[in-house]
């Protein structure tokens, strides 16, 4: 829709798309098509709702603190994404996602020509068992959904291992003027 459309503009067009359909005679069109709108209705409502609601909370906040309200709330900022009005760059839409995770992960770099956005893993979820990385992976696409549809696909790569380091130092404490050798006591 162009910028000089109204809701009165916008109610008649839709009407008017819906009644082309009806004359069509295809009934599962039609009701398909209702329920379209209904959905959208639905779905635009909600974050309508939600935006009056966090501008609401505190009429005197400095608009700063409004957006900042708008933008952490998945269903607004989604929205904002959707229409390209979002503020935020796709690596602080990434990081933003990816931040709300319960498996803490990082970004280790997006091609925006192919989508895909490469992560590895940066501490664990504090269970200790771990995720599988399929379950990984999903968790992160769902995330970036919303906020960064221009993600396509999501590898999780392979932590890498650092070796493990092994404490070299004194023998146990012996008692004072014993060598540590074998004892005189126990000689045969």
């Amino acid at each position: 829709m162009s910028r000089g459309t109204d809701a009165e503009t916008a109610g008649r067009r839709v009407e008017e798309i819906l009644d082309r359909l009806a004359a069509s005679g295809d009934r599962a069109a039609c009701e398909a098509a209702d329920e379209l709108v209904r959905v959208l209705m639905e779905f635009y409502g909600a974050g309508l709702a939600r935006a009056v609601d966090l501008f609401g909370r505190d009429r005197r906040a400095p608009a700063g603190d409004a957006l900042d309200a708008l933008l952490g709330d998945e269903l607004v900022a989604g929205l904002l994404v959707l229409h390209g009005l979002h503020p935020d760059d796709t690596p602080t839409r990434i990081a933003r996602a990816l931040g709300d995770l319960p498996q803490p992960l990082e970004s280790t770099g997006f091609d925006p020509a192919t989508g895909e956005l490469r992560l590895r893993r940066t501490g664990s979820a504090g269970c200790g068992c771990g995720d599988s990385r399929e379950a990984v992976e999903e968790a992160a696409r769902d995330a970036l959904a919303c906020l960064a549809p221009e993600v396509t696909a999501v590898v999780l790569e392979e932590a890498v291992r650092e070796p493990v380091l092994l404490q070299i130092g004194p023998g146990p404490a012996h008692p004072a003027g014993t060598s540590g050798g074998p004892s005189a006591a126990t000689a045969p």
